[in-house]
This record gives structure tokens, sequence and C-alpha cells, in this order.
């Protein structure tokens, strides 16, 4: 059975997707491809239906990693009982996700990218939109590492 996983901002087109792009890269890179679903959303209807933000696509990019997702808003009807793991990027977005669970299930699935991080000591993966370029590149970085953890722990469960 797949093991589901989505990743969720404010918006989807900054830090959910490019999860959802590292994790599936770290994935890929592993030859487990086939044990995984990968997604993101945003809690958020702003941006549903564009692509990633062209700078983040870009920095992206530069690492190798393609952002091809298109935005789409955090549904609790469906993405509840689809995804076994549902990460938010931020503490707002956690508060975001457990004020739309409908029970102790749903809250067992919330978890914060940070808290699957190995090397860096971030409280959440912040929001780059309003920032400069080193923004976007700090989002990978935390990426990079939070997905590494995030994969040990899958496959430990």
């Amino acid at each position: 059975m797949k093991k589901r996983v989505l990743f969720v901002c404010l918006g989807n087109i900054c830090r959910s997707p490019s999860a959802e792009a590292v994790f599936k890269a770290v994935v890929e890179s592993r030859g487990l491809a086939e044990k995984y679903e990968i997604d993101s959303a945003g809690t958020g209807a702003w941006h549903a239906g564009q692509p990633a933000d062209a700078r983040m696509r870009k920095h992206a990019h530069k690492r190798g990693y393609d952002l091809t997702s298109i935005a789409r808003q955090f549904d609790p009807a469906e993405d509840f009982d689809k995804f076994d793991y549902i990460i938010g990027m931020d503490n707002e977005n956690v508060k975001n996700l457990k004020r739309m669970a409908r029970n102790e299930n749903d809250l067992a699935k919330i978890r914060k990218m940070t808290d699957y991080s190995r090397i860096f000591s971030y409280n959440s993966v912040p929001d780059p939109y309003y920032g400069g370029e080193e923004g976007f590149e700090l989002v990978l970085d935390l990426l990079e590492d939070a997905c590494e953890g995030l994969l040990q722990k899958t496959e430990k469960e």
C-alpha cells in the first residue's frame, strides 16, 4: 500500500510545491517512487489553478527540481481521507489544518515540516514570497534537510 504525503502552505505556490518536488526527488533517488503518492495544497485559494511562483521555480530548477504542480486549495472532505501525512510548512498552516480537522484521526495526520529536520533548527519553513533571493534558497535548504528526515521516518513506519 502506498504512503500518501500532502504538503501544505498558505497559497501552494512556493513552499508546498517545492516540498512536493524535493520529496519526490528524494524518494525517486532511493528507488521508492512506486511506494509513495505525493501532492501539495494551500490553505487558501488565492492561487488555485496557477503554477508555482516563477522565482521559486527558478531557484528550484538550479538545484535540479522541476516544480510542475498546479496550485489547489486543501479540501478537508477529501484530503484528510486520502493522505496519511499532512505536513504544514509553518505554525499558522498547522493551526489552520487542525481547525479543519473533523476528528482525532484527522488531527493525528497533521505534522509540521520542520519536525523532520535533521540539520537545521528552524521552527518553520518561512514564506519567501515577500523577500529576496536568499529566502527561496533557505526554503530549499530547509526542505532538502526535512525531506530526508521525513523519508527516514516514513520508511520506519
